[in-house]
């Protein structure tokens, strides 16, 4: 049985996190925690993610449960990510990391630290999402040289950051693949005359509105033609899910920092 932690107890990816855990034989809610502040603090974590009551209330910090299990479950912000890898370091807690945003100083401190414990790091915990990765993957090595590559990320209107985490892994993946420098040739805004497409950039584009979980599509446009992989979320609960399952595995491996792609066997 694996004794987990959940950061952001009281948000909506951490109630989910608390509601897969309850469904999980193989897994224990051991301790929840949220911002000092929050109005859920002191209240049980079961109830709050309507699940019923499991006796574990919801505490103002790690630190009081950082004893309490064996991996901190942590789709929160970045600032609160790093602070709580900082914090669990010390003490060898695995660490499941699905925050988004992460990048620059932040993500090199990240893989410092993850020198010394087991991580998972990842923009997004879907299987569906990762088996999206890959065939991406597959499908620039055929078509990239000479296909217009461009991806579309639609979200609910309360997402914070632009573009998504996972829109960007796409974009990397198709960059690497086709050998070109993202920094360089990835196009975020269009607007006014623009002048004619180059054959290298990569446009990568967002929409806000509603409660959309989340929607991914890659285009590969030719000439007289055009493929589309989409992938649509229809709920969060498979983000959480794969949580779930990559605290599983990252407990039984060595320390290091690792993907949703080693978690499924994709590499």
């Amino acid at each position: 049985m694996l004794d987990a932690i959940v950061a952001g107890a009281a948000g909506r990816m951490g109630q989910r996190i608390i509601n897969m855990t309850s469904q999980n034989q193989e897994v224990t809610l051991a301790g929840a925690f949220e911002r000092p502040d929050h109005s859920s603090v002191g209240d049980d974590a079961g109830l709050v993610a309507g699940v019923g009551e499991l006796g574990v209330p919801i505490m103002g910090s790690l630190e009081e449960v950082i004893d309490k299990g064996e991996v901190l479950i942590d789709f929160t912000t970045p600032d609160a990510t790093l602070e709580n890898i900082r914090t669990i370091a010390p003490h060898g807690l695995a660490m499941i990391i699905g925050t988004t945003g992460i990048s620059g100083d932040m993500l090199h401190e990240i893989e410092a630290l993850t020198k010394k414990i087991r991580c998972v790091l990842a923009p997004n915990m879907s299987v569906g999402v990762n088996v999206m990765f890959r065939i991406a993957r597959e499908m620039a090595q055929i078509l990239g040289g000479d296909y217009d590559m461009e991806i579309l990320e639609v979200h609910h209107r309360l997402k914070k950051d632009a573009p998504s985490g996972t829109a960007m892994r796409l974009a990397q993946i198709l960059a690497e693949t086709v050998d070109r420098d993202l920094e360089t040739v990835g196009v975020y805004e269009r607007k006014g005359m623009i002048g004619q497409r180059t054959d290298e950039e990569i446009g990568i584009q967002t929409w806000r509105a509603g409660d959309i979980t989340g929607e991914h599509t890659v285009m590969f446009g030719g000439i007289g033609e055009r493929l589309e992989l989409t992938h649509r979320a229809h709920n969060r609960d498979n983000f959480a899910r794969g949580a779930v399952r990559a605290a599983l595995w990252v407990v039984k491996q060595p320390e290091g920092l690792y993907d949703m792609q080693d978690v499924l066997g994709l590499r």
